[in-house]
């Protein structure tokens, strides 16, 4: 199998047929900023479940807030939330998160580090922690965060004081642009300690070292005893990259940067043309033959839109693991 670990480089693993997993993020790439799953792409997902294919969503969220998406899509599998930080099983009961199958937080040390730098350089951190979303007491935007996540926030007074034992996360706000910005330099920084990775055009996201999106995956495909060569991913945001660049099938949204849209091997059509479904519909529900066909249109089409991307707008790829 085509598990063990070695570096993420981009399209390396060579795609095979049938799909047998598929791995999912939410924001950007199944839902927009309402939150709401489009009745094609509920379907489709619905139908690759009960072909027995496995599906899983493996996003930046707390797993709690992923859950409620995974209900709607008649979920079954394990949730992967916080870039792959934590991972549950599905609930039986939906008043409850799912027992805990694995986790890695962040040192203390380190979130405090990553807290402090964060602030000093206009971001505005938080903590998550397993299902708790800590912020500073006066952060003005204590509802906004809430309804994203669909959880309500612990307010302490000074979040570095709060900081004694591991945290799953820091999650650093600020303006769109500003967290793309400081990605390289809190890389360099932070070397060895954390993670640092953009899930959002607003947020800079600290975890703990060898965790990632496409670990995630690969643990998936472990439990599941199947090839990374039959698994299709679809991500759209930088915290998506080691995903995609891992399995046969990557997947870019198209509004994603540049050097995510090079790690995929195709290019779905936009959000709002509901392109995730159309690529699962194409690639893991088609006959083989229509599938295979489909999968070189599409690996073309990407290509050619790769040779008009411009480069350098993130570290290279030594520096995603």
């Amino acid at each position: 199998m085509t598990t063990t670990s070695r570096p993420f480089i981009p399209r390396s693993v060579v795609p095979s047929f049938p799909i047998r997993m598929i791995a999912l993020d939410i924001d950007g790439t199944l839902v927009d900023e309402d939150l709401i799953l489009p009745d094609r792409t509920v379907a489709a997902i619905r139908r690759a479940t009960r072909r027995g294919i496995h599906v899983s969503l493996v996003t930046g969220r707390m797993t709690s807030s992923a859950i409620r998406f995974a209900e709607t899509l008649g979920l079954s599998t394990p949730v992967v939330g916080y870039q792959g930080a934590l991972i549950r099983e599905m609930p039986g009961d939906p008043h409850r998160v799912g027992r805990m199958l694995r986790h890695r937080p962040l040192a203390p040390g380190v979130a405090r580090s990553a807290e402090a730098w964060s602030r000093e350089r206009g971001l505005d951190p938080h903590v998550n922690h397993l299902e708790r979303l800590v912020i500073r007491g006066d952060d003005p935007r204590v509802d906004d965060y809430s309804a994203f996540l669909g959880t309500r926030a612990t307010r302490v007074r000074d979040l570095g004081e709060w900081i004694t034992r591991p945290v799953t996360k820091i999650v650093a706000v600020g303006p769109p642009g500003l967290p793309m910005g400081l990605l390289t330099d809190a890389r360099r920084v932070f070397a060895g300690r954390a993670e640092v990775t953009v899930a959002h055009p607003r947020f800079l996201e600290f975890v703990a070292p060898r965790v990632s999106k496409g670990e995630a995956v690969r643990w998936l495909a472990r439990r599941h005893g199947l090839d990374l060569s039959n698994a299709l991913a679809i991500g759209d945001q930088v915290n998506d990259l080691e995903m995609l660049a891992a399995v046969g099938h990557g997947t870019s949204m198209p509004s994603a940067p540049p050097a995510v849209i090079s790690a995929a091997r195709y290019v779905a059509s936009s959000l709002s043309d509901e392109g995730a479904a159309e690529i699962i519909e194409r690639l893991a529900l088609a006959g083989s033959r229509e599938a295979a066909g489909a999968s070189v249109e599409l690996a073309g089409q990407a290509t050619k839109l790769r040779a008009t991307l411009p480069t350098g707008e993130l570290p290279s790829w030594s520096a995603a693991r």
